[in-house]
Formats: C-alpha cells, structure tokens, sequence
C-alpha cells in the first residue's frame, strides 16, 4: 500500500524536528522518502532514526549499491529502513568512490554485517569500521566485482570441472569461434535472411 502524500508530509515534518543541525536532503517520488546524507553523518543519522521515540526506524530491511561510472562519486549506498511504529519506510542514500570507505552500519544495525559484504562483493564498495568484510557470493580468488557498470559479461575467469584432472581448474576466458558463428540474432554477424515479422525493417 503507497502511504498518501499527507503521511508522508507528516513524515518529512517529524525529521525536521529529529534532525535539527544536520545536512540532509530529502526528495518524494512515487509514494515513497528518500534521503541524501553525506558519509560522515551517516552513523548519527542512522542512531537518530534508529533511537527517536516519534521515528523508531527499528528494522533495517537492505543495503545494496547503484553505480554510475560518469560520476567522480560513482556509487551510491542505499539503506532501506523500516518503522513498525509508523508502519512508514525510508529510503538513504549516499555517494563515495572506488577508494572512500563507507561507515560501516554494523553497530547501530547489526543486521547490517551480511547486507555491507554483499555490497563489497558485488561493487567493490569499502565499509570502515566493518567486523569481517569479505566476499560473500563470490568464489575464492574471484577478480573484479560482478555488479559494476565496467564488468565484463563473460568475468575473467572460467571455472570448469576437468575430469582428467579430476578438480576444478580455472582458465581465463577464452570466445571460441564456433560460439560466434550461430546465426540467430547474432551480434557479430547478423542474419542472412529476413527473420518473421522484419519484413517491412528489411526491406
């Protein structure tokens, strides 16, 4: 259920009391609050929403990443939290780089720990302060970080049983030719004849 415009304008009110003295924006976009903090008030921010008795954001939901390679701050980090009390949900936001640590929200959401290893092995995104942060769905040795806009789709690296061997061998990446030459839709070469429905487009 979308909370009305009405709610969420209460909503935006109660974190004006809350946050007094903090540098925050926030943006209403189909039914739902988002706000854009700077990294290092991330901590007291969350404590606040966390710990305030008119907000009780008690539940974090998700952490996750969104890249933007045309950007100097290319990632963002995106906290989803949950007010029971409110039955009300906020979206944060902030921005960093390749090599700027996040504070890690693992001691005022220990709940964070699994989702902040997620985001470092999907994106590469660093958290400062985190108990154990580790690749997480990735294998051991895995180059690179599957979720950026950069990564290439076929990775580096191909993981394959190898029955003589009787192990599991890793080989960089190698685009056989006869892969290439499958003639439907390919992006190489093409189709040499009109496919059903192109007939206009070929003509």
């Amino acid at each position: 259920m979308v909370p009305s415009p009405e709610t969420l304008n209460d909503l935006a009110n109660t974190l004006v009391d809350a946050l007094e003295g903090f540098d925050y924006e926030t943006e209403i976009a189909f039914g739902e609050m988002t706000m854009s903090v700077d990294p290092g008030a991330l901590i007291d921010l969350l404590t606040i929403l966390r710990n305030d008795v008119q907000l009780k954001f008690v539940s974090i939901i998700d952490i996750c990443g969104a890249d933007y390679p045309g950007r100097a701050k290319r990632f963002d980090v995106v906290y989803h939290l949950l007010s029971p009390t409110l039955n009300q949900r906020l979206r944060i936001k902030v921005q960093t780089d390749e090599d700027t640590p996040v504070p890690s929200a693992v001691p005022v959401f220990p709940g964070a720990d699994w989702f902040e290893r997620e985001t470092y092995d999907m994106y590469g995104i660093l958290f400062s302060g985190h108990p154990d942060l580790r690749r997480l769905l990735t294998d051991y040795g895995f180059e690179g970080h599957p979720l950026r806009k950069d990564f290439p789709l076929t990775g580096f690296v191909e993981v394959r049983y190898d029955d003589e061997q009787k192990r599991v061998v890793y080989e960089p990446v190698k685009l056989r030719q006869e892969f290439r030459d499958f003639d439907f839709l390919s992006p190489w070469e093409g189709t040499d004849y009109v496919l059903p429905g192109d007939e206009k487009a070929k003509g």
